[in-house]
């Protein structure tokens, strides 16, 4: 017998981004670039916990267990019979219209639904919900739609029912009542590999005495969801209409026709050819087909989608310029700029320059680059945190989402060219605030000498800057020194009260791939994870050094590895990426989660690591499997700070070839 084809919470979100989706979602012939593995999505989100949480407020709630729609169904209809209670995922259905809702308050014939979400909310900045002009805030837009769908088919099965709708939220203004508190939260999962959240029978009154969610009315926000919001590029006009026209198109498995946009660099519908010939589908690419009548071979050039921070290529597509090939510089307002660092401008169409004339060479600003090279001081130190926030916080008095740095790597280049791997620090230990400890071993490591510190994106700055905060509300003896070190090393955030900016400030090395440097091959990504792979295909210097397995050894110490050769070519004469050549952070992981854990945006903020970190802090696990995913992580941030390092050597070779 076949499930019933109900357009849940879940569906309805991923219609609102792309009604088309709604025909490619749960079959198994399209690839959907999501995370399989539900326990590493939950670890990677942090969700469960906030979820589990919040039923604690609640402590005579009623769960409802089943998966099966029908029992699930039926269990929920029983409780509803009592004249006040409060249940936990209840099952409601109106027609093909299927909620589960996570909180529902039922007094009488009055019922709160709550719908609780990990994000953060401070109530100065996100009142209820609305922006200055009064529309929908667009951050706080997908849960309204959320809220507004389940209110919706909740009026609809229980008619005359008086609703009052609510999200349940992490409140940024709300310190922590007692330490330990996401300890007592731990992330299992059962032999199905179904997810679930064990709470430790230590969670006292005390934990709870200071609500860290916060229940705020929606009324307001989801009454303009319907009156406003969803009337173009849907089915129909209005928020209710599509509703019930997405519950019956979904029900009958009709495709909505596709509406091809800028939207489409985000879908999970994607596949390689790899993937294509493995017998998946691409619905991206059947949506491409329909609207543009495309050919797989039009696949293989690049399109406005790829163009990097470029926000008109809706307005490209729908020009008919959709191939890079085909734009001219009025399509992106291209200005030439009298400054010698590229503008964003001019690397986009630098990016677009490059296809149309088929010029796959990298372009360097020898000049600019080897000015800033004179300004550094060897030698040269590489450092790269990895960091998480955490909904739950670890200690009293620290507000939900406060930052955690929990490890860094740093390498060193002497002017000499010898490279090292000179320090790491990693606290994976449970429950340990690591972030003042981490500062003391950065401090350590860095102030034995006055040479130019790289990091790669803003991120390193921002968190430094971060723990500066920390430590100056703290009752740290060395707090004055760690504070003086880090405001030496950094410049001070926008939003901070104090200015700064320090002798030995941060050089950021993304900047100058921005303004000095660009690579075919990177299609238009300044990710360090594209940019090394492209790296290492064009140097030569690189190739010949890093073929050889001396990484690891007396002539390059390391760390973590022995005689290791970073350069390994594939069938095609391709530097294979060096990323993959690490052992898999999680065993049991497929191959196809790993490689979205390991994706990086512009600033290179992967999910891998965060990932890690919350699997040592927040399940149980053997001590082999710990010091097997600490041992993962160590190499992984170690190829982090040596990419950095192969990056800059690259240059300097380029600049010393030309002068």
């Amino acid at each position: 017998m076949s499930q019933p084809r109900y357009l849940t919470k879940s569906r309805f979100k991923l219609a609102t981004e792309c009604p088309t989706k709604l025909f490619y979602t749960g079959k198994k012939a399209y690839l959907d670039n999501k995370l399989d593995d539900p326990f590493l999505a939950s670890l990677a989100d942090g969700g469960f916990q906030v979820g589990e949480l919040a039923k604690c407020y609640y402590p005579d709630g009623h769960d409802i267990t089943s998966l099966d729609y029908e029992e699930s169904i039926q269990q929920t209809n029983e409780l509803l019979k009592q004249e006040n209670v409060v249940i936990f995922e209840p099952a409601i259905r109106f027609g093909n219209l299927f909620v589960r809702v996570d909180i529902l308050v039922k007094q009488g014939n009055e019922y709160q639904l709550i719908e609780v979400k990990a994000k953060s909310y401070s109530a100065k900045k996100d009142k209820d919900f609305l922006n200055k002009s009064g529309k929908l805030d667009s951050k706080w837009k997908p849960y309204i739609f959320d809220v507004a769908f389940q209110k919706y088919v909740l009026k609809q099965a229980i008619p005359g029912a008086l609703v009052s709708s609510y999200l349940m939220v992490v409140d940024k203004d709300m310190p922590c009542p007692v330490d330990g508190l996401n300890q007592k939260f731990k992330l299992t999962r059962d032999d199905r590999n179904r997810r679930g959240v064990s709470v430790s029978h230590s969670l006292s009154a005390s934990d709870l005495s200071v609500k860290i969610l916060k229940k705020v009315n929606t009324d307001k926000a989801v009454q303009i969801a319907y009156e406003t919001e969803l009337q173009t590029g849907m089915p129909v006009e209005g928020f209710i209409p599509n509703i019930e026209v997405l519950a019956e198109q979904y029900s009958n498995d009709e495709k909505v026709m596709p509406v091809i946009g800028s939207k489409c660099k985000s879908c999970e519908f994607k596949c390689s050819e790899e993937d294509e010939a493995n017998g998946f589908k691409s619905g991206f690419k059947e949506c491409w087909k329909e609207q543009l009548h495309w050919s797989d071979e039009d696949f293989n050039e690049p399109t406005v989608l790829s163009i990097s921070n470029f926000r008109s290529s809706n307005r490209c597509i729908e020009n008919g310029k959709v191939k890079l090939k085909d734009l001219s510089p009025e399509d992106i307002n291209y200005e030439e700029s009298s400054t010698p660092a590229l503008t964003l401008k001019e690397r986009q169409w630098l990016q677009i320059e490059k296809v149309q004339e088929n010029d796959s060479s990298v372009y360097v600003d020898v000049d600019s680059m080897r000015n800033e090279m004179a300004s550094w001081t060897y030698p040269l130190h590489f450092i790269d945190f990895e960091t998480c926030a955490v909904a739950i916080p670890f200690y009293k008095g620290m507000s939900p989402y406060e930052g955690i740095a929990f490890q860094f790597s740093h390498h060193i280049l002497h002017e000499d060219g010898r490279v090292e791997h000179a320090g790491e620090f990693l606290s994976s230990q449970v429950g340990e605030f690591p972030n003042f400890n981490f500062v003391r071993e950065l401090k350590a490591q860095l102030e034995k000498d006055n040479g130019t510190i790289f990091r790669y994106s803003n991120h390193e700055n921002a968190y430094l800057n971060m723990v500066y905060q920390q430590l100056k509300l703290s009752a740290e003896l060395d707090k004055d020194k760690l504070c003086d070190f880090i405001k030496s090393i950094t410049k001070s955030s926008n939003n901070s009260k104090d200015n700064w900016l320090g002798d030995r400030n941060m050089v950021d090395q993304w900047e100058l791939v921005k303004k000095y440097y660009y690579d075919p091959a990177t299609g238009g990504s300044n990710s360090i994870k594209a940019v090394l792979p492209a790296i290492l295909n064009s140097s030569k210097f690189l190739q010949e050094k890093y073929e050889q397995p001396i990484y690891g050894t007396h002539e390059l110490p390391s760390l973590n590895f022995k005689n290791k050769a970073w350069i390994e070519f594939d069938d095609n004469g391709k530097v294979k990426d060096p990323y993959k050549s690490l052992p898999k952070m999680f065993a049991e992981a497929s191959e196809h989660d790993i490689e979205l854990l390991s994706e990086s945006d512009e600033l290179n903020n992967g999910g891998l690591a965060l990932t890690a970190y919350a699997r040592l802090q927040f399940t149980e696990m053997s001590d082999y499997e710990r010091k097997e995913l600490e041992r993962g992580l160590l190499m992984y941030c170690e190829l982090d700070t040596l990419a950095m390092v192969m990056i800059q050597e690259a240059w300097r070779e380029m600049i010393n070839e030309n002068k």
